[in-house]
């Protein structure tokens, strides 16, 4: 069976950090560009981060830009986000996804939601004032 499972999520106050992980289990997914977003009750999912199949390009989105940082280690199947300078507004269950369809892709990863076909079941960050 393949499947993604997040972990590290959690309450903090605000200041805080966290380290969520993401490993991918059923099949290689080291040639695939990965991704996390979050979605935040009565929000729509959004695009926070994302990391090109050998992590040589990064792409963010501006709320998070310079406190969040993602990385991946392809031979423990795993792509993390350390979140730094945590706000209440970073309050969201954050999921991380796989675009399965491009294999070794050079170009930027991609930020769109639908750009991705594989996504973990989420884990919840609570940041507190």
């Amino acid at each position: 069976q393949v499947q993604a499972v997040e972990s590290g999520g959690g309450s903090v106050q605000a200041g805080g950090s966290l380290r969520l992980s993401c490993t991918a289990s059923g099949r290689s997914f080291g040639s695939y560009a990965r991704g996390w977003f979050r979605q935040a009750p009565g929000k729509e999912r959004e695009f926070v981060a994302a990391i090109s199949w050998n992590g040589g390009i990064t792409n963010y989105a501006d709320a998070v830009k310079g406190r969040f940082t993602i990385s991946r280690d392809n031979s423990k199947s795993t792509v993390y986000l350390q979140m730094n300078s945590l706000k209440p507004e970073d309050t969201a269950v954050y999921y991380c996804a796989a675009d399965s369809s491009r294999h070794f892709a050079s170009a930027r990863p991609p930020s769109l939601l639908s750009e991705y076909n594989f996504w973990g079941q989420g884990t919840q960050v609570t940041v507190s004032s």
